[in-house]
């Protein structure tokens, strides 16, 4: 049998061969992400396979589970570990190949196949793995799940069972491409710029963006897993400047630039502004809450206050709910609510019923903006964009943070800023108006600039977003005020980028 996970093995060892590398802290709270061959090994990944096969059998869910993985050099490879641990407990795998994260979500609806395990490191710079996994569609798993799937790996509970089998899908490419444009048309001839960053999505977007109508100018959609220009990252400045550039050099009425895994979508408008997800956001709750008066809305904690301010959501009866950032977090409380679409500032959108079937997905994004441009008339996505009322805010910044530390330091922020509005203390030179801690701490001053701290949920960093609906001198203040006080942590390093 397997032995016991172990986090202290090095490569081009024996041990290294023959025994399996799980690193605890690649557990996190919605899905599992490690750097390869330096966190986890192959048998490691093995492990995890046996662990979620175990999993399924003792929670009850029928042991039929769909696999895919990312374009990445390693991604292939990792699967077929895994899928050697979840057919060695018994679990029947139905493997559909390269594929989309939302592909693999939409092949459970496909299959009627309770559970999915898709590899990919999304965003992630080469060298990263993970697996985004559920077992309750169109939920992934969150942190109970999380929990309970650590710890039958790291102290070896799992068990092998007969009866494994493994099932080739090879036609799940063409159905989702159906699922996406059926019915879809737009009248408008819209052109779209589709970035890809030469990640997964590139097989995939131009298609359904020319089948539902639009002139597509395709940018860096040759999948190339070395990445060479840049990550694709739709929310890192570097790619929405290339969506920029290419926008404006074809007159295009809009960009449109997908992840790695495809489940978000970056927009730039035809004037080559760099939207954040959050404002297209509100852009998109406009138009929806138009055709569905009266709907709920979940956004997440580092997501614009646009969403309870805008006086076209109110004149529509729209009603927001902030909720915690993480794909996981985010389908689970937009499924809870009914609520139309959860939005969330990285780009993760949401889409219930009639739109979607609730998960995240940036091909059903995509289309969502270019039936809002259809519906809008002869008003461009800049037009729209302008149409919003005037806020100040910085882009989502991340100063390195170790993974055995940030949460903690995290707590002691909270409590730093709760001592300050508890003694009536300012901040940036004003009251503190709320404190919102359902994902970290949201300080909001009394002109409704606001600031946030959390800890990624993905990588060794902190995540830090401020906003001003008054100026940018108080945005920058803003930030100035919580970046001094992560200066006291020494924990606390570099920034990603700082406005």
């Amino acid at each position: 049998m397997l032995a016991k996970p172990r986090a202290d093995l090095k490569p081009n060892t024996p041990d290294y061969e023959r025994i399996p590398l799980v690193k605890p802290t690649g557990f996190r709270e919605y899905d599992a992400r490690w750097l390869f061959e330096e966190e986890i090994n192959l048998y490691g990944i093995q492990a995890l396979g046996l662990g979620l096969g175990t999993f399924l059998h003792e929670t009850g869910v029928e042991p039929h589970i769909v696999t895919g993985h990312d374009f990445r050099g390693y991604s292939c490879s990792i699967k077929q570990a895994l899928i050697v641990g979840l057919m060695a407990s018994g679990c029947t795998v139905y493997d559909i190949g390269l594929a989309l994260s939302p592909m693999a979500y939409f092949a459970q609806f496909a299959l009627d196949t309770p559970a999915v395990a898709m590899v990919t490191a999304s965003h992630n710079d080469n060298g990263w793995t993970g697996v985004k996994m559920g077992c309750d569609r169109p939920l992934t798993f969150g942190p109970d799940e999380m929990s309970a799937l650590k710890g039958i790996v790291l102290e070896r509970r799992w068990q092998t069972r007969s009866g494994g089998a493994l099932v080739h899908v090879d036609d799940m490419a063409e159905r989702y491409f159906h699922e996406l444009t059926d019915g879809k048309s737009i009248g408008r001839k819209l052109k779209v710029v589709a970035a890809c960053g030469n990640g997964t999505a590139g097989a995939f977007a131009p298609r359904v963006l020319e089948a539902i109508g639009c002139e597509v100018v395709p940018l860096d959609c040759e999948l190339d897993h070395s990445f060479p220009r840049y990550n694709p990252n739709p929310e890192d400045m570097e790619m929405l400047h290339a969506m920029r550039d290419a926008v404006l050099e074809n007159s295009a009425d809009v960009g449109l630039g997908f992840d790695g895994d495809g489940d978000r979508c970056g927009v730039v408008d035809n004037e080559g502004n760099e939207i954040f997800a959050d404002k297209v956001g509100v852009m998109l709750a406009r138009d929806i809450s138009a055709l569905y008066p009266g709907c709920t809305f979940v956004v997440d904690v580092k997501s614009t206050g646009l969403y309870m301010t805008d006086p076209v959501l109110k004149a529509n009866g729209a009603k927001t709910d902030y909720w915690k950032t993480g794909h996981s977090y985010m389908k689970r409380r937009t499924n809870e609510l009914g609520a139309k679409v959860g939005f969330e500032k990285s780009g993760h959108y949401f889409f219930n019923e009639p739109l979607g079937r609730g998960y995240d997905d940036g091909l059903v994004s995509a289309i969502a903006v270019c039936e809002m441009l259809d519906r809008s008339g002869d008003k461009s996505m800049a037009d729209l964009y302008r149409a919003l009322p005037k806020t100040w805010g910085s882009p989502t910044m991340s100063p390195y943070c170790p993974d055995e530390a940030k949460y903690d330091v995290v707590d002691k922020v909270i409590k730093h800023y709760q001592k300050l509005a508890g003694s009536g203390e300012k901040v940036a030179g004003q009251t503190v108006r709320e404190l919102n801690t359902v994902n970290g701490i949201r300080v909001v001053l009394a002109d409704g600039t606001w600031g946030l701290v959390r800890a990624s949920s993905n990588k060794p960093e902190l995540v830090v977003v401020v906003e001003s609906p008054s100026s940018e001198d108080m945005m920058k203040a803003m930030f100035k005020n919580i970046d001094m006080h992560l200066s006291d942590y020494p924990e606390v390093g570099e920034y990603n980028q700082k406005i």
